[in-house]
């Protein structure tokens, strides 16, 4: 059975907590470089705030998340519809290669579609090179490098 992709729920918690640290672990932020706990229960608070533009889909296999998006609506000064930024994006190690990345990339591709938005876009370390060969399949590279400094 493929894995079900549903909406986060409150009692999913545990289980989500799991998969963001195993998310954020993957980019360098574990030990001294964690996230708070204050930002994980914030962040986890926006997903059931409806005032928030902030959502999330998990991927569900035998009572067990395996995966999870996180993505958010945003207006833009190119377009008069907003767009959707697929934030974070994560498989267990164990579900990897299993399609899970796929299927939750077109489930928030069909959030926006049903939102009325028609661009989905995303980022990611250009060392993640195993999950580039599954968004070069699903999507166009855009061309942009991304800068960032903190303030």
């Amino acid at each position: 059975m493929p894995p079900i992709i549903r909406f986060v729920r409150p009692a999913d918690f545990p289980q989500w907590r799991g998969l963001w640290e195993g998310y954020n672990r993957f980019y360098g932020r574990s030990g001294e470089t964690a996230l708070s706990d204050e930002i994980t229960r914030t962040t986890w608070s926006r997903f059931f705030d409806a005032y928030e533009p902030m959502h999330a889909l998990v991927a569900e296999h035998d009572d067990a998340l395996v995966g999870l998006a996180h993505y958010l609506f945003h207006r833009s000064t190119i377009s008069l519809t907003p767009n959707c930024y697929l934030q974070d994006l994560f498989a267990k190690e164990g579900a990897r290669g299993k399609g899970i990345g796929r299927r939750l990339i077109e489930a928030v591709y069909e959030q926006a579609r049903t939102n009325g938005i028609a661009r989905v876009y995303w980022q990611t370390h250009e060392t993640n090179t195993t999950a580039m060969r599954l968004y070069d399949k699903v999507a166009q590279r855009s061309g942009f490098v991304v800068y960032r400094k903190s303030v």
